[in-house]
């Protein structure tokens, strides 16, 4: 099986930062990318921020400038740096991985549990 775990969320006043990082475990042939959503109360899951694995970022046009994308591919992991938060940033985090299972060829999207992000005073 595939799993990505998140961490990193947590309680920060507008302003602040956050780093939010996800790891990917369990046995697959390759990560073809991954990157983090997010979903506010009421609204619909939303792209953040993608990262390839080459190495090529694609940012949602609400966090350019503030968030950045990177990843270890040594460590299967992805990681989000948060800058100059904001309170409509407040959003539950969920990392995807973009990953091709062993015997299938084929990549599916995984998805980790959710991080919590509260930017508030």
């Amino acid at each position: 099986q595939v799993q990505l775990v998140e961490s990193g969320g947590g309680l920060v006043q507008p302003g602040g930062s956050l780093r939010l990082s996800c790891t990917a475990s369990g046995n697959f042939f390759s990560i073809n990318a991954m990157g983090w959503y997010r979903q506010a109360p009421g609204k619909q899951r939303e792209l953040v921020a993608t990262i390839i694995s080459g190495g090529r970022p694609n940012y949602a046009d609400s966090v350019k400038g503030r968030f950045t994308i990177s990843r270890d591919n040594a460590k299967n992991a992805v990681y989000l740096q948060m800058n100059s938060l904001k309170p409509e940033d407040t959003a539950v985090y969920y990392c995807n991985g973009r990953i091709v299972p062993l015997g299938t060829g084929v990549p599916y999207d995984y998805w980790g549990q959710g991080t919590q992000v509260t930017v508030s005073s």
